[in-house]
């Protein structure tokens, strides 16, 4: 499935929801489906600058393509790295760089988040950009 069916899928989910109580409840639900990360990895390195909680990313390069995995020590941001996760992880490099993050203002996750909490958001998007490159400049 690319990034964009991906994202669609998201889009169609939260279409379903009647309110941001259910949205949070299911974004808080996809936290609770992610593996999370061994102590080993929640390094300064993988944390994300810029959340109010503490997130941590990490990705590696296998076949190709760039594959994530995060944690987060709130339950809020641990749903939201984990769709981010759930889209971007199993992609090229190319793939992730070649796409946006349209489908956060389309099912209005912004306008659900406090300030704080939409800047974490926009540090998460730019931590898996960043890798792209990274992993991308190093290949």
């Amino acid at each position: 499935m690319t990034i964009k069916e991906k994202q669609q899928e998201i889009i169609d989910e939260f279409a379903f929801l009647e309110d941001w109580e259910q949205k949070y409840e299911y974004i808080i639900d996809l936290g609770k489906e992610l593996k999370g990360l061994s102590d080993d990895k929640k390094t300064d390195e993988n944390l994300i600058k810029g959340c109010q909680s503490k997130v941590w990313i990490d990705a590696e390069f296998k076949d190709g393509k760039l594959f994530f995995n995060a944690d987060s020590d709130g339950i809020l941001p641990k749903g939201i790295v984990s769709l981010l996760v759930s889209i971007y992880s199993g992609h090229s490099m190319q793939e992730i760089l070649d796409s946006d993050f349209e489908f956060i203002s389309e099912i209005g996750l912004q306008e659900f988040l406090s300030p704080s909490r939409a800047n974490g958001l926009m540090a998460m998007t730019k931590q898996i950009k960043f890798y792209a490159v990274a992993y991308q400049l190093k290949s």
